[in-house]
């Protein structure tokens, strides 16, 4: 061997890990981070490199450190070695690579391991549009936003491996700033549950706390349950509230989800009694946030798919509004049954909206739109014809097309009454009947000839009266006679 290819070669191995000599083949290290890859501020974090059996030795580096940033020799089997940190900091975040040494030399260095450090700002908001329920097999957008201006957003789905999916931030005309970001189609084999995230783009491995998570329902088709109150569809703030969701189909747990928000409550199915399910969700004391439309969901425990919504139940919140309206009836608040009747809902203020409710009634209040006339806003709910099943107090409400959960005051109640029946279970007239006007005359002189019989009959019995009295005054005269 010549002397100067003796120098290059003591001059190449004398470069260490920095140089990677092979004299052979090497499999390539594996490199993965536990609990993972995306780690809040202050967190133990443990990272791993495996790689073959006749390792001596495994060295970590991180991009942008001009050494190593650590060597350790292999636990047993030898495969692998263990790299701490015990606490993660924005200077932990960056991209990893491993190798391993063995008497043949340096490995190949593994793929990149990104660690990324989360917490370092406030966390963004996730939001479904336009619900967190579909269709299973259709397709929605997730909308992650913040009222500060950064960069990038990242959603990232639970239990997904793959990387997570950035885009650029977007600024809306309010000021706030998003990302939208399309996701489908969507499937009941596994759950559906992301959270997002922000970042700046020099920092790209720094980012926010993760926003609350937010878990799609692939909804399919089922038979819906029902929804109902056990209280009333109005309640004023501070009583409670419990929405039933039951079916006669076997549900093991069912959802609720109001309209508008991003969560929604879980509860297992009970089982009253045999071929029945259900579940309670109980909601109080009541405030104006309560006030919106729910739906329920059933779905059995061996499937990640829920049933069709059941039918939407409207939630009002009365006493939101300061406005007084006031009800009355026309022609009046008793009527027979089977005549008609109009309930009037009022009001001196600019109501968009009147609804009228009924005592323990179980359908929903009635609604209609208000109209301006005689210098008041009003609406008008006819009844007819009436029967006893309209009997009862009622109640109305204003509201406005804003936000048409909150209402007014209650006016005060109107109790309504139905007496008797059509026909002839009604009371008699307590006059005579009106008669046409050819018949008038008739009438009236039949009267007459009445009138005038009778005035005969008590002339003749004056006259017999007066003669009795005279013969007891002259009793001789009587006898000459």
């Amino acid at each position: 061997m010549t002397p100067a290819l003796t120098a290059l070669l003591c001059l190449g191995l004398s470069l260490g890990p920095r140089t990677r000599v092979q004299a052979g083949p090497f499999p390539k290290p594996t490199l993965w981070a536990e609990p993972g890859s995306v780690i809040s501020w202050g967190s133990p974090v443990t990272i791993w490199c495996q790689g073959s059996l006749e390792a001596q030795e495994y060295q970590l580096d991180k991009e942008g450190s001009p050494e190593p940033l650590d060597r350790n020799n292999p636990l047993e089997p030898k495969n692998k070695a263990r790299f701490s940190i015990p606490s993660m900091t924005e200077h932990h975040a960056g991209r990893y690579r491993c190798h391993y040494y063995s008497s043949a030399g340096w490995s190949e260095p593994s793929d990149p391991l990104e660690l990324v450090m989360t917490g370092a700002y406030s966390k963004p908001t996730l939001s479904a549009l336009p619900s967190p329920v579909v269709a299973s097999g259709g397709n929605m957008t997730l909308r992650c936003g913040s009222q500060k201006g950064y960069d990038h957003f990242v959603l990232m789905k639970e239990g997904e491996h793959q990387l997570p999916r950035t885009l650029d931030s977007q600024q809306l005309h309010s000021g706030g700033f998003q990302a939208l970001f399309p996701v489908g189609p969507v499937t009941p084999s596994h759950r559906w549950r992301f959270t997002c995230y922000y970042y700046y783009t020099n920092t790209p491995r720094v980012w926010s706390h993760p926003s609350d998570p937010l878990e799609i329902l692939p909804s399919g088709v089922s038979r819906k349950p029902s929804l109902l109150t056990l209280q009333g569809p109005v309640l004023a703030p501070g009583q409670s509230l419990t929405l039933q969701c039951g079916s006669d189909v076997g549900y093991d747990r069912f959802v609720l989800y109001k309209e508008g928000e991003r969560d929604f409550l879980q509860r297992p199915g009970q089982q009253p009694q045999a071929g029945l399910s259900q579940a309670n969700f109980t909601l109080g004391p009541v405030s104006p946030s309560h006030g919106g439309q729910y739906r329920c969901y059933g779905a059995h425990n061996l499937s990640s798919e829920w049933s069709a919504p059941s039918d939407p139940l409207n939630i009002l919140m009365a006493g939101q509004i300061y406005d007084t309206v006031s009800l009355s009836a026309q022609p009046g608040p008793t009527v027979a049954s089977g005549e008609n009747v109009t309930l009037l809902c009022q009001s001196w203020w600019q109501f968009d909206t009147f609804l009228l409710t009924k005592e323990g009634a179980a359908h929903p209040p009635l609604r209609l739109r208000s109209m301006y006339g005689a210098h008041k806003y009003q609406a008008e709910f006819p009844m007819s014809p009436v029967t006893s099943a309209h009997a009862g107090t009622y109640r109305c409400y204003g509201s406005y097309s804003s936000n048409p959960h909150l209402l007014s005051f209650p006016s005060e109640p109107l109790e309504l009454m139905v007496s008797g029946h059509s026909g002839g279970s009604s009371l008699p007239p307590t006059g005579p009947p009106s008669t046409p006007a050819s018949h008038a005359k008739d009438y009236t002189v039949e009267n007459l000839i009445r009138m005038g019989m009778a005035g005969l009959v008590l002339v003749f019995l004056g006259i017999l009266l007066f003669e009795a009295q005279h013969s007891q005054r002259n009793p001789q005269d009587a006898a000459g006679r």
